[in-house]
């Protein structure tokens, strides 16, 4: 019978070494999370000193920044094609009236007769 109390005690010692180990492992993992939190924590505090921002942000201010950007080289196309016809219209404008003046010159008041009457 003593052979039988040897074989027992030595499952159960091994049960229990079992538990002290699971027990171990699970204090392990908690420390592990806490030191990842601690960590996390820390690293945050120094992007917020660095004055660092979020990839999220970034990606924010990029898009913004670009659609900026469109709209401006958009408003530039528009000015360009109103500057391109006012100068149009000016041309044709300064065309016109050198054209009316080249006619109203051209043409002698009187209809081409001498004012003498003869």
């Amino acid at each position: 019978m003593a052979m039988k109390d040897q074989g027992g005690g030595r499952a159960r010692m091994m049960d229990d070494l079992a538990g002290v180990a699971g027990g171990a492992f699970s204090v392990l993992t908690g420390i592990r999370a806490e030191i990842e939190a601690i960590a996390k924590a820390q690293a945050e505090a120094i992007i917020r000193r660095l004055d660092l921002v979020r990839r999220e942000e970034l990606d924010a201010a990029m898009d913004v920044a670009r659609r900026a950007r469109e709209q401006a080289e958009d408003l530039a196309a528009r000015v360009e094609a109103l500057e391109a016809k006012a100068f149009s219209s000016q041309v044709a404008s300064l065309g016109d009236s050198e054209n009316a003046t080249k006619h109203s010159k051209a043409v002698p008041k009187g209809g081409g007769k001498s004012s003498s009457g003869t």
